[in-house]
């Protein structure tokens, strides 16, 4: 499985090993998006970061919304199809499938972080300093990831 994570908060003041661990992930600025595998490492870092992130399983049409619309390659070229298939010798389907396993990251293939759009109509109601079990945005928010990206795209 793969993971959807959006960085929420922005980084001023925050401990050194959080800011660490947020920067591992590839997260620079706030609306940010990445797919990572679903690894104990990851989850690790997302467990220290989750006061600044929130995260999820992302499902096979958002990644590939995702990777058409907003899928940047190194030098700001956008991804495509015939792009990925030349890179990874892969049929577009099967690239899908082995991102959203961990077989493959992103990041091997040469693919930036997703730059997003605020959500539209804004986050949760709690804002951006709750969890999103307590009706904010923060933290695991599982197939929910899916609609959050949606909104920002």
């Amino acid at each position: 499985m793969a993971y959807a994570v959006v960085l929420v908060r922005g980084l001023v003041g925050v401990r050194k090993e959080i800011k660490e661990a947020i920067h591992r992930l590839r997260l620079t600025r706030v609306n940010h998006a990445v797919v990572v595998p679903e690894t104990p490492e990851m989850r690790g870092m997302l467990n220290l970061a989750q006061g600044y992130v929130t995260w999820g399983e992302i499902d096979k049409d958002t990644l590939e919304h995702l990777l058409l619309k907003w899928g940047r390659f190194e030098g700001d070229v956008p991804v495509t199809k015939k792009e990925i298939e030349s890179r990874t010798g892969m049929s577009w389907d099967e690239f899908l499938d082995a991102v959203l396993k961990g077989k493959i990251k992103l990041s091997d293939v040469g693919v930036k972080p997703f730059r997003l759009h605020p959500p539209r109509k804004g986050y949760e109601r709690g804002g951006v300093k709750r969890s999103f079990k307590a009706g904010g945005a923060l933290g695991y928010r599982g197939e929910h990831i899916n609609d959050l990206l949606r909104r920002m795209s």
